[in-house]
């Protein structure tokens, strides 16, 4: 059989294509993406769960006129692969290759940027806007998951969208309701009806006829408009929660059903006002794997295409620091039934299942939420509860107003658990954890801390339990050193340091996973430059062991800070600032951080050997400066 992908350049390709030509299509468009994700990595379930969802779109819609915004975005590699990047897919979240988001810079059929869920609704809107302002025929198609749709921002977009009643669509991707062959085929049938351009001509007429009728004429129009509505609610009844927010319903869909999806899509392309399409797709659709563990399968590293077996080296590994925060909190809550866990929607991705399996009356999932989160920890900890709030880093700026007002204003004792601070590899700077310590240590109340490894992370855990403000404790994505983990917790003094290797010509002060790092650097360079670098693990970002560094300040002429984030305001610059108050200027500190730009995808060991984070970059560092003596 022909191959048809590779006739595949652009969507007036595809367009061109007979729609009988399709389902093909989508059959090959799977095979590339498994055998693609399988070597690279990426987010496989959610991307094979839309490929005949974004046939139909670039089937109908003419992109890149009309601009598809995707929520979240790992859920568009089918979308890359029909519009000119089929030849480049291969590069996938490599080096210099392509992005496993979309990308504005990388595509002109990327309309937004994405990575934070919930966005695209906003988006689009503000593209439709412009596009009226700008007098501009095109179309804003949004395209959002049912996980996404739950958080603020994407309802604040639904509000507004619906009042403004201006023309564009709103995709629901639902792979989560389940719906029966026969709703599915009513429902098909009803969309058919309800969206074709016959019965739209009649209702506009009918609507123009009724409404100049003197006195009752707007009363019978709305009569009957509430009995359509009624009707439709019958059969769909998720469709009027969206109608009263002034949205025409249409749904839900089969999602792999191509002629229904273009038919609608076509039906709809016509329509006035804002319209939501509700599509029911299946994650992992098209590989058995994924369909059975569409969560094991989210975002995967390289797998066996037969087995579905995740790829590992035979060599055990420790466990990740997310394992380890997991395990600890199990031990924690069993200590003291204060503690809570709270997560937005990653129950599995920061170790909070463990707890959830345990105590499940003692964990909350608030989905995609995190400002609720935040604040609903703050209420809890305001009624003599310690929560445990575990999100990323980088989806942890989206409450960032939460923790300065509702959390460090009112001093409240809970801890912020930061899993993948720093650098996080392929998936690239959406999701990058590099600002936390800057967007931390501004705050007042709050404690920063680091772990060198994951056996002072699980120390710090119990010691924020016994501290009287707010804390935050940043941690790596991956595995830890393999260190020997204390039997027992201990309580760390606050705002202390460590000195963990004595010298005399230089100082590195290093902060998390930078302490490994320096401490392999120092012992590189006492063998072959004959250079003795004292190393302090600086463990507290705030407060800072003030003692330790006024001392270290006084007696050594140059000093060294690594972080694994960004110079601008973390932890280098309070290191400067304390030497400005202190009125200390006769030392000189080099500041090694991240630069001032978003860092790129690539494997998290390439980035750090980039940005001068490992071992060989710290010593290239101090060996480019003239050690004083």
């Amino acid at each position: 059989m022909e191959n048809i992908l590779k006739k595949i350049e652009t969507p007036d390709d595809l367009r061109a294509l007979d729609s009988t030509c399709l389902p093909q299509l989508a059959t090959e468009i799977r095979q590339l993406i498994i055998e693609t994700v399988s070597r690279n990595g990426g987010h496989l379930a959610s991307s094979l769960g839309v490929v005949e969802l974004t046939i139909a779109l670039h089937y109908v819609f003419a992109t890149p006129r009309d601009m598809l915004v995707w929520d979240v975005g790992h859920q568009a590699y089918a979308h890359k692969i029909l519009t000119g990047r089929m030849s480049a897919f291969s590069s996938l979240r490599q080096f210099d290759g392509l992005s496993g988001f979309p990308k504005r810079s990388e595509s002109e059929y990327d309309a937004f940027g994405v990575g934070h869920s919930s966005t695209s609704i906003s988006a689009a809107l503000g593209m439709a806007l412009a596009a009226e302002q700008l007098q501009r025929r095109q179309r804003s198609v949004a395209i959002i998951g049912d996980a996404s749709i739950s958080a603020g921002i994407a309802f604040e977009a639904l509000n507004h969208a619906g009042a403004l009643d201006r023309d564009m669509i709103v995709v629901l991707n639902d792979n989560e309701m389940s719906i029966s062959p026969n709703v599915g085929a009513m429902s098909a049938y009803l969309n058919r009806i309800l969206t074709g351009s016959t019965i739209n001509r009649l209702r506009h007429d009918v609507k123009s006829v009724l409404t100049n009728i003197p006195k009752v004429g707007e009363s019978v129009f709305k009569m009957i408009k509430r009995a359509e509505e009624s009707f439709k609610g019958f059969v769909i009844p998720v469709g009027t929660i969206f109608e009263d927010l002034g949205f025409q319903y249409v749904g839900p869909l089969p999602g792999h059903d191509l002629e229904a999806l273009i038919e609608t899509f076509e039906n709809v392309n016509h329509l006035d006002g804002p319209v939501l399409v509700h599509v029911i797709t299946k994650k992992g659709k098209g590989y058995a794997p994924a369909e059975a563990d569409p969560t094991g399968f989210h975002g995967v590293g390289p797998f066996d295409i037969v087995s579905g077996k995740k790829i590992t080296s035979e060599k055990p590994a420790p466990p990740s620091y997310t394992s380890v925060f997991g395990r600890t909190l199990v031990k924690l809550a069993a200590l003291d039934e204060r503690i809570v866990g709270i997560t937005a929607a990653m129950p599995a991705g920061t170790g909070v299942e463990l707890m959830a399996e345990k105590f499940p009356d003692r964990v909350y999932d608030v989905g995609i939420a995190e400002q609720h989160g935040v604040t609903l920890a703050a209420g809890m900890a305001s009624q003599g509860l310690h929560p445990f709030v575990a999100i990323y880093s980088t989806f942890m700026q989206r409450a960032f107003d939460q923790i300065i007002h509702d959390v460090a204003l009112q001093n409240l004792s809970l801890t912020l658990c930061l899993d993948r601070a720093g650098v996080v590899g392929e998936d690239g700077p959406t999701h990058h954890g590099t600002f936390d310590l800057s967007y931390l240590r501004m705050i007042p109340n709050m404690i920063i801390m680091a772990p060198k490894d994951e056996n002072e992370l699980q120390q710090m855990l119990f010691s924020s339990l016994h501290y009287s403000s707010p804390s935050a404790i940043r941690y790596p994505r991956g595995n830890g050193l393999g260190v020997e983990m204390d039997s027992e917790f201990k309580e760390l003094k606050l705002g202390s340091w460590e000195i963990l290797r004595a010298g005399g010509d230089t100082v590195l002060l290093a902060v998390g996973s930078c302490v490994a790092s320096a401490l392999a650097a120092a012992e590189v360079m006492s063998v072959n430059d004959k250079i003795e670098c004292q190393v302090i693990n600086c463990r507290f970002v705030k407060p800072f062991d003030g003692e330790l560094l006024r001392t270290t300040l006084k007696n050594f002429k140059q000093v060294f800070t690594f972080e694994e984030n960004v110079s601008a305001g973390g932890f280098g610059s309070g290191v400067l600032e304390f030497m400005a108050a202190e009125k200390i200027w006769t030392t000189r500190v080099i500041v090694t951080g991240l630069p001032d730009n978003f860092v790129p995808h690539a494997t998290p060991k390439q980035l750090h050997s980039d940005l001068k984070l490992d071992a060989a970059g710290i010593r290239e560092t101090v060996l480019a400066e003239k050690v004083l003596d």
